[in-house]
């Protein structure tokens, strides 16, 4: 056709607002609450809410958000358990255009004042259980102007103040029950912000916008093939890539959302019991806890249980014990910049008649892309090209599509050069096998992946290097069992100066959150270069036997 004449298909079919919605998770929650108002929706201990009194807290969330002058591009942040409070800021926030934060429980108090300074967070709702952390982190963050609620979960019982101005459920009293959801202008806009531990000791702001949140939702319940009314787990911290976009997979799912405010497998077979559960999420540590838990612990169960593991590769131990107790273990792969999982092994009905121990080893893949992302590859970071299939180049895993981040926040910088070459770079190093998946084979990354949550080596290795004592400091993963990968420390002293493992550990606990305190302190020589680079790749070595440092 000649460049003069313009095609019949670009006349008289313009977007208008018959044809065009731009596409956002909220109409998940209103559709379910349409259709199916009297279906349970959330059980917390003795709390439940059905999908019409779950839609209601959730409008009036937005309302109350919006009297307090919270509208477009602000930020809320929320520090916040698995409850139906969490669940309800995944609607009620965004409803009111603004964007929510959801804050990592287990950081520390200068974590978390960053955090809430850099995402400029206007309101603050945190649970009770986290006031002594939060009261710090908010003097810190020297933010007089911000709002803060308190969560007085009932089925929490422990020790914490009220440090917020209003209770969370009288801030709910303020709304209005039929205020209208704003949708938004545009599918691009920012729906939440995610930190992460990237590569350096601050965190970046990882920026999800409303259609990626919507097609991850619903990805979750095709590339997992979840049917309607599942009932859903919450093991995994609706805090970490919001729960994996499950918060809305379970509205568009139509579900029940039975809420955990802690990870112990007595209390998740209990559940799993009494309220039928058929999902649920978690890093390889939450699949190993219930793998090697005591066999009564699982009596009564006799239906399907279908688990997604992700976070770190999980072992194949992890795998096999799943298998053998009867749960149906999927993994998935991906990263804070793709929504969570964003890739997915996905099984073959021939895998079944192999032997166990090969059905372990092809499920422990990375796999192929979700349904809604457009790509998952292995490519030369380098050249740019595609290794070959053969199981053995090794490449870096790519992504692109619409499973991937808007950008970092306020870092130009630093969302340029992910994004080199037209593809999202997850700094993970991999082989792509003759079928066409992904196996993961290192991490370029100094990333620990320790219960599903990042520590920057960086991070830590500052912390050992404020001790007087320490000359040089190096910090590597190391396999551990129970949490895939704890932080392990090469340390080397001042001539002349002497400190025990005991001294260092209580140091690191001064300046850092328990769980990326190094589990493991070897004091000698650290390895270097000429030029004085310390060779990780020497320590990592080390730290693959335990036996080599013992």
């Amino acid at each position: 056709m000649s460049e003069s004449k313009q095609s019949p298909y670009m006349q008289g079919l313009e977007k208008n607002a018959a044809n065009y919605v731009p596409l956002t998770p909220l109409t998940f929650i209103e559709r379910s609450a349409y259709i199916y108002p009297d279906r349970v929706a959330v059980v917390h201990g003795k709390r439940s809410y059905t999908w019409r009194e779950s839609y209601t807290r959730a409008r009036r969330l937005g309302s109350a958000l919006r009297q307090l002058g919270v509208g477009k591009g602000d930020t809320v942040a929320v520090v916040l358990n698995n409850t139906p409070e969490m669940f309800e800021c995944h609607f009620g926030v965004p409803a009111c255009g603004a964007v929510l934060n959801t804050v990592n429980t287990r950081l520390d108090a200068e974590a978390v004042a960053f955090i809430l300074n850099h995402g400029e967070a206007k309101v603050l709702i945190t649970d009770r259980e986290y006031a002594r952390i939060m009261k710090k982190a908010i003097e810190l963050a020297q933010r007089p102007d911000m709002i803060v609620i308190d969560v007085d979960d009932p089925e929490y019982s422990g020790p914490g103040d009220r440090i917020g101005s209003l209770d969370y459920e009288a801030l709910l009293a303020t709304g209005s029950a039929e205020f209208e959801f704003e949708q938004p202008a545009d599918e691009w806009d920012a729906i939440s912000l995610n930190y992460t531990s990237g590569t350096t000791g601050n965190p970046k702001g990882v920026v999800y916008h409303h259609r990626g949140a919507y097609l991850n939702a619903m990805s979750n319940i095709v590339s997992w093939g979840m049917p309607p009314h599942s009932v859903y787990l919450w093991t995994l911290p609706m805090f970490h890539c919001n729960g994996w976009c499950f918060a809305w997979t379970m509205a568009a799912n139509a579900g029940i959302n039975v809420c955990l405010r802690r990870v112990d497998p007595r209390l998740i077979f209990d559940a799993i019991r009494d309220h039928g559960v058929t999902h649920y999420c978690g890093a390889p540590i939450v699949h190993s806890m219930l793998a090697n838990a005591p066999e009564e612990w699982r009596k009564g169960i006799n239906h399907k249980v279908s688990g997604l593991v992700a976070a770190a590769p999980p072992p194949a131990a992890v795998i096999e014990g799943m298998a053998k107790i009867g749960f149906d273990i999927t993994h998935v792969y991906g990263l804070t910049e793709t929504y969570g999982p964003a890739a997915v092994c996905a099984k073959h009905d021939e895998w079944r008649a192999l032997p166990l121990a090969e059905q372990v080893t092809l499920n422990g893949r990375q796999g192929v892309r979700y349904h809604a992302q457009e790509g998952i590859s292995v490519l030369d970071p380098a050249t740019m090209e595609p290794v070959p299939w053969d199981g053995e180049t090794m490449g870096e895993i790519m992504f692109r599509g619409n499973l991937v981040m808007k950008g970092y926040l306020k870092n130009p910088a630093a969302t340029e050069e992910s994004f080199r070459g037209g593809w999202y770079h997850t700094g993970d190093l991999a082989v792509m096998q003759p079928d066409g998946y992904v196996k993961i084979k290192d991490r370029s990354k100094d990333i620990i992946i320790s219960g599903g949550e990042n520590i920057s080596s960086i991070e830590v290795e500052d912390a050992l290097y404020k001790h007087p004592a320490v000359m040089a400091a190096a910090v590597v993963a190391l396999p551990d069992d129970k949490w895939g990968e704890v932080p392990c420390a090469f340390v080397e002293l001042r001539e002349g100066v002497e400190a025990t493992v005991e001294q260092i550990v209580a140091h690191c606990r001064e300046h850092l959150a328990g769980f990326k305190v190094p589990k493991k302190i070897v004091f000698g020589e650290v390895p270097k270069t000429s030029t004085g680079k310390i060779q990780k790749f020497v320590l990592r070595e080390k730290a693959k036997s335990t036996a080599s440092f013992e």
